[in-house]
């Protein structure tokens, strides 16, 4: 939590404003009794109105000055909170930004979605409540001890024992309610996960007649959240009438010995009504500390979830300085070998091959042989066990991830569109692509004809996710945002599985034209895909099973024929 707070030093001046007003708003608070018990005891009893008049517009100024420092000092604490909020929602993201694919896959996106949003939202209130009640509470208590004592020394005994009781009663239950904060934000944390893959997943859902199990699922997940949610809150309903009773006891006391000590003459009445006035401060600012309390362990909990986040350290750092373009369009691997963290068998084993400028190298093989891992390797999303992967000559460990990423026009295997324009998603690849390269870009992609189509062509709106859009037209545009980066290497990951055969021929036709000065990696599915291959790498479990044209792995390689006997008849093959 300190950690966190630490953020608030540019905020410092601002901060200062704030306790300055809060002290004034409390100093001011403290002067009211005061002056309304000379109101009573000079004026109401002796019947010198003048007096009455005079303090009690003593009293409308003082309020008035407590109130506009009340105002003040609420609006510019909110900004501060607010603006703490803002930077450590920024600085999150930045360093979330920095992660692999390794680090996303640890933390989980619901996790850090919730961390981003809720756990910072904690965070912003707790602070709001400090800079009001850290200056405040404290001078409330003190000064109304200070006041009472002044007022009559004897009668503050009764302070001095029901005090303990509230403070031991804060302790207790803030000790039963640190650990309960703790699974609300676990609990949330899995509320939301269930939510968001039923929100993304929805057609899956409908289209296996899975909505009853689902609302089980989620109606679970809800009442694991609601019932600790329940459990924390009874723990905390215990505060309030515990501080009522003791206050209300105390004030009942107050009065008995009070009125006691008034008819000794020991004692006026307006001092028993002002020390009436101060033990309510005293009462009530340990009420604003037990608040803090409520909400310091939910906070507390909050940042250190949002700290663990910032305390991961990237799997791999960005440390290269060299420029990536030694040998232009050019991508070799050597001797490869990567594993997913905790898995028992390496995803890829011994990886060898050299794709030179010009050439179409294409990758196939069974589910689960290792394609996507492989090309998932080449950008840096994740980074390999051994062996070395270089771009253009330089090994993408010694050069920045920046550098490395724009030689590559990545297509991935699910097609991601973002909302916007067509137009504005086929720049997300080239962010200074005029208008003829985008229409370029698409006529190549073959995504010209359903645009021109669309009532408003290029300036469409697509929605969330391409929702708008068939997984056909959404992969031609992502081969269009590739194509428009005009980068040294293409990478298709199986990114042709939702066209039709017609399509797919017509496209790759055009594509050669357009990458021929470029390296070109296919994954695909399909043999009809990867024929005209210069050169073809079968995978089998994570090893190179084979390397070769069309023709020569139906000679030479049984797991490539094999492949190519379970999509084409022998007529086809020979």
């Amino acid at each position: 939590m300190i950690k966190l707070l630490k953020h608030l030093s540019v905020y410092k001046w601002i901060i200062l404003a704030v306790l300055g007003l809060v002290f004034v708003q409390s100093m001011a608070e403290l002067f009211l009794p005061t002056l309304m018990a000379d109101i009573v005891d000079k004026g109401v009893v002796l019947g010198d109105t003048p007096y009455i008049w005079k303090i009690g517009g003593l009293m409308l100024v003082v309020s008035a000055v407590g109130a506009i420092a009340s105002v003040i000092a609420s609006y510019y604490s909110s900004n501060a909170a607010i603006g703490l909020g803002r930077d450590i929602r920024r600085k999150v993201f930045n360093h979330v930004e920095k992660f692999s694919l390794q680090e996303f896959d640890e933390v989980g996106t619901a996790s850090l979605i919730t961390r981003t949003t809720n756990d910072i939202t904690q965070i912003q209130q707790v602070v709001i409540m400090m800079l009001r009640m850290v200056v405040s509470a404290p001078i409330m208590l003190v000064g109304g001890i200070i006041m009472a004592v002044s007022k009559d020394a004897e009668l503050s005994i009764i302070i001095v024992i029901t005090m303990p009781v509230l403070i031991g009663s804060i302790l207790f239950i803030f000790k039963k309610g640190m650990p309960l904060f703790q699974t609300v934000q676990k609990r949330l944390d899995r509320l939301n996960l269930v939510l968001r893959e039923n929100l993304t997943g929805i057609r899956v859902i409908r289209a296996f007649n899975r909505e009853p199990q689902e609302k089980v699922r989620l109606k679970k997940a809800n009442k694991e959240l609601t019932d600790v949610s329940i459990k924390v809150n009874k723990v905390m309903a215990f505060m309030m009438p515990v501080m009522m009773l003791v206050m209300n006891l105390t004030v009942v006391a107050i009065i008995w010995f009070g009125g006691i000590r008034i008819d000794n003459g020991a004692m006026q009445i307006g001092d028993l009504m002002a020390f009436i006035q101060y033990v309510m401060q005293i009462m009530f600012a340990l009420v604003m500390a037990s608040m803090m309390f409520v909400m310091i362990p939910r906070a507390a909990v909050s940042a250190k979830r949002i700290n663990e986040v910032l305390d991961m350290k990237p799997a791999f750092l960005d440390e290269g300085k060299l420029k990536a373009d030694r040998e232009q369009g050019t991508l070799e691997f050597e001797h490869v070998t990567f594993s997913y963290p905790g898995a028992e068998e390496p995803a890829l084993t011994d990886i060898s091959f050299t794709a030179k400028r010009g050439e179409v190298t294409a990758i196939i093989g069974g589910t689960g042989s290792g394609k996507s891992t492989l090309v998932h390797l080449i950008p840096r999303f994740y980074e390999v066990t051994s062996g070395s992967i270089r771009v253009n000559g330089v090994d993408i460990r010694e050069a920045p991830q920046s550098e490395v990423r724009s030689k590559i026009g990545f297509v991935p295997q699910k097609a991601m569109l973002f909302t916007g324009t067509i137009a504005e998603n086929i720049r997300f690849g080239n962010s200074n692509a005029s208008q003829d390269e985008i229409e370029q870009a698409t006529r190549i992609a073959q995504a010209e004809e359903f645009i021109q189509q669309m009532k408003d062509g290029y300036e469409s709106e697509i929605e969330q996710g391409g929702s708008n859009l068939s997984g056909g037209q959404k992969q031609r545009l992502s081969i269009a945002r590739a194509l428009v980066r005009k980068p040294d290497l293409y990478i298709f990951d199986d990114s042709f599985s939702a066209l039709d055969f017609k399509t797919d021929a017509k496209l790759r036709q055009a594509l050669k034209d357009e990458t021929k000065d470029a390296t070109m990696l296919l994954v695909a599915q399909r043999i009809s895909t990867v024929v005209d291959a210069d050169r073809i790498i079968v995978l089998e479990n994570g090893r190179i099973a084979g390397i070769g044209t069309h023709q020569e792995l139906l000679e030479t390689n049984d797991v490539y024929r094999e492949i190519a006997l379970s999509q084409l008849s022998e007529e086809e093959i020979a």
